[in-house]
């Protein structure tokens, strides 16, 4: 009776789990398939249940090399991700409605972005035509992630 709260809060049979290197230790072995959250090691394989997303972007570093930019997060389970091909940013639906981004973290799990960082993000945005259609959105290792049409900006 494993659950992920929205807030990010794991649970156990309706219990917070407080320690953090317990709850490290169980992202580190969290899958998606499809819809569906599992704990997978070798021998078992338990579902889980998942409010919203089951990682959040708590920090973010901006680094610029050679004229490259790069978005690099810290997760609340330390993970630490280079937003880029394989860490793609995208915007999706909180379970509130919210448009907000996330962040692909590994085997199809994906960080939902705090506050904080949401804000840091939103100060490194630009604008880039494609199709057609003026995007705002960010850069990260040679790839442009689109966030929302310019004209709807406020």
């Amino acid at each position: 009776d494993l659950t992920i709260k929205a807030d990010g809060t794991w649970l156990y049979a309706g219990s917070p789990i407080t320690r953090a290197p317990l709850v490290n230790l169980f992202a580190s072995v969290l899958w998606r398939e499809g819809d569906r959250y599992f704990l997978k090691t070798p021998v078992e394989k338990i579902e889980i249940t998942v409010e919203d997303l089951p990682l959040f972007a708590v920090e973010l570093q901006v680094v610029t090399e050679q004229g490259d930019t790069q978005l690099v997060f810290r997760t609340s389970t330390e993970d630490v991700v280079i937003a880029g091909p394989d860490h793609a940013l995208v915007m999706t639906q909180r379970t509130d409605g919210q448009a907000l981004p996330a962040l692909h973290i590994r085997r199809g799990l994906y960080a939902r972005v705090t506050r904080a960082v949401y804000y840091q993000l939103v100060a490194q945005g630009e604008t880039q035509m494609d199709d057609g259609i003026l995007w705002f959105g960010l850069r990260s290792k040679g790839c442009f992630f689109p966030m929302i049409e310019a004209d709807a900006l406020d």
